[in-house]
């Protein structure tokens, strides 16, 4: 009995030093911008932006999941348009912010007051005045962007 006492303490010492000692991994980033709900581009409809020309909010109603999130849309004709071709309509970079991407890090987004389509795709930024910074220089922030692009998932700095 004493030896239980004693064995299962240090048992349990030894499995916490060595989960201590393991190396940490850097975490890998999702690949899509989502909520702590799962919900991509703050629920907004990534179709809405190209038929409407505005942001739209989406409905629960009308989800569907890719990529690992769920993806809302204001209408069933939205949410089969978009199956039908999600990659013409997802924003770039995943959702992320376009003009952190450009800079090599990624950060959340405002697709209510921040996004532009460009070349028939949609970019969204963090906010609109880091927007005003990513639109001095569109094509050579679009070319950062994609270079860093899908590299900076997988780098270890803080979003």
């Amino acid at each position: 009995m004493y030896i239980k006492k004693i064995a299962f303490p240090l048992v349990v010492a030894a499995v916490f030093c060595t989960a201590l000692a393991m190396p940490l991994q850097a975490e890998t980033k999702s690949e899509i911008f989502k909520n702590w709900r799962g919900i991509a581009i703050k629920g907004y409809d990534p179709v809405a932006y190209y038929k409407e020309g505005k942001p739209v909010e989406g409905s629960s109603k009308f989800e569907l999941n890719w990529k690992g999130a769920k993806w809302r849309f204001a209408s069933a004709e939205n949410r089969d348009l978009f199956i039908s071709e999600p990659e013409k309509y997802a924003p770039q970079y995943g959702g992320y912010c376009a003009w952190a991407v450009s800079e090599g890090y990624t950060a959340g987004v405002d697709p209510k007051n921040a996004w532009r389509i460009v070349g028939g795709k949609l970019y969204l930024n963090y906010n609109v005045d880091i927007q005003k910074k990513w639109a001095k220089d569109i094509p050579g922030n679009i070319k950062k962007a994609d270079a860093n692009w899908p590299g900076v998932l997988s780098s270890d700095l803080v979003e």
